[in-house]
């Protein structure tokens, strides 16, 4: 008799088991491959491509010019005093870290700018995901990622693994600041 509850117990553990199982529903989704697909993405393309051209000219005007100084200097260097030519090659040496600088605040300046172009069409498409998981009841869908970890892209929002580990650390989830719109 004994025998029978403990296996009927077991049998019931089981069942819960499976029953919680079911409920969880996990997704997989390329972010990349979304929003390549986006409308939006071809004038992206096209304006940073047309960004990148002025940056590139403009670098390219720079270093042109400091070139034509470094010739003049080579030209004239001969015929210089010491004193000039220690205060020209100063100069041509400062104008190259200008010039270094500039190439490294263009190439940031095209990040912010792609970061900028992208940024509504990320919003848009991480929308899309979170309101198809809601919709189908996935509890957790996660970014497909070439050679890295995947990425949670959504969790319901009953899943509050987060404050469980900080009340469990005797820590309080911060109050998100209200809407400044």
């Amino acid at each position: 008799m004994k025998a029978k509850v403990i296996l009927s117990a077991i049998a019931m553990l089981c069942v819960g088991f499976v029953a919680q199982a079911q409920e969880l529903k996990i997704g997989y989704t390329n972010v990349e491959f979304i929003m390549d697909l986006m409308p939006e993405m071809e004038q992206i393309g096209a304006d940073l491509q047309d960004y990148q051209s002025q940056l590139q000219a403009s670098i390219q005007t720079k270093a042109s010019d400091f070139e034509r100084q470094v010739q003049s200097y080579q030209q004239a260097a001969a015929s210089m005093t010491e004193e000039a030519r220690a205060a020209k090659e100063e100069e041509l040496g400062k104008l190259q870290q200008d010039l270094q600088k500039y190439d490294q605040d263009a190439s940031t300046s095209y990040q912010r700018k792609l970061q900028e172009l992208l940024e509504p069409v990320q919003t848009k498409v991480i929308n899309a995901i979170n309101a198809v998981a809601a919709e189908n009841d996935y509890t957790h869908v996660f970014a497909e990622t070439a050679g890295q970890a995947p990425i949670l892209l959504y969790t319901k929002e009953e899943d509050k693994f987060t404050e469980l580990v900080l009340a469990k650390l005797g820590l309080e989830m911060p109050t998100p600041p209200a809407d400044q719109n």
